[in-house]
């Protein structure tokens, strides 16, 4: 029996090391840096206490980057959620090419963000085809495009941001349908509740847990969004998020790591944060009151 738990151990040992080496150390090690002024190209450092965190929050470059993050998150999350939502009680239903609809709706997010960050790109411009369409119906477009506006930069990147996540969710939403026994709603209907009342009293409590796990990780994902920025604005036109803050700060010509590690685990404690709140807030009860 021992020889089988040495085995056992044994097999385990290769991801043990992995997890210590490539995630735990680099997380310790960069927590312990945010107390420094390290920088690459200067070998000499000093510990600095608190000082990289007080000087992040008199930062207007960083402050900026926050902002733009949170309008990013509650932009997109609100959305995002309630269109996969009602996409799934759409493909839910019998009707004619069913399947290829929803597989309409997924194919963007299977597809590289770098791919589809620079389709959009075109479509952004001065002469891309939104422009066009714009232009059509009377709306006003931005001289130089939607991209390089500071006015439209931001909002035109969590537009692009929805249309591609809102097909993953939606599958996601489509499997806790599925999950929902048939009898609950023969039920309700033999009691003569509406379309309306079942959604509301059946479907909706019923996929609580389904939705508090989509805005969980859709929060994470938002606020550590990066390669649609990176990609079409380099973080220019008001568009500067907190991750490409911390990008710049830390792995352009800067390299000053140490403020650099201080703000990443400030964007630490705000995700950690939402997190716990929303899972608060979408607690589950153990009893459902239809």
């Amino acid at each position: 029996m021992r020889s089988h738990k040495f085995i056992a151990y044994l097999y385990t040992l290769p991801w043990v090391v992995t997890f210590l080496l490539f995630w735990t150390f680099p997380l310790i090690y960069s927590f312990l840096m945010g107390f420094t002024d390290y920088q690459l190209l200067d070998p000499e450092y000093n510990w600095v206490g608190w000082q990289n965190y007080r000087s992040l929050f008199n930062d207007p470059e960083f402050i900026g980057a926050l902002k733009n993050t949170f309008i990013f998150a509650f932009g997109t999350i609100p959305v995002t959620t309630v269109a996969a939502l009602l996409l799934a009680l759409l493909v839910n239903r019998e009707f004619k090419g069913r399947g290829l609809f929803r597989a309409g709706y997924f194919v963007p997010s299977i597809t590289s963000l770098v791919v589809v960050s620079l389709i959009f790109c075109n479509l952004y411009s001065r002469d891309g085809y939104l422009a066009m369409l714009a232009q059509m119906v009377g709306l006003d477009v931005p001289t130089n495009g939607f991209l390089y506006d500071s006015g439209t930069a931001l909002y035109a990147i969590m537009a692009m941001d929805v249309w591609m996540s809102v097909g993953y969710y939606m599958l996601i939403f489509l499997a806790g349908l599925k999950s929902i026994p048939d009898e609950l709603y023969e039920a309700a209907e033999v009691s003569g509740a509406s379309p309306m009342r079942q959604f509301l009293s059946i479907t909706l409590p019923l996929l609580k847990p389904v939705a508090l796990f989509i805005i969980v990780i859709n929060s994470i994902k938002s606020f550590q969004v990066f390669v649609e920025i990176f990609v079409m604005t380099k973080g220019k036109f008001d568009t500067l998020t907190s991750v490409y803050f911390i990008y710049e700060r830390g792995m352009t010509t800067r390299f000053e790591f140490g403020y650099a590690s201080a703000a990443a685990y400030i964007l630490f404690v705000i995700i950690g944060i939402f997190s716990l709140a929303q899972f608060l807030l979408f607690r589950q009860r153990k009893e459902y009151g239809w």
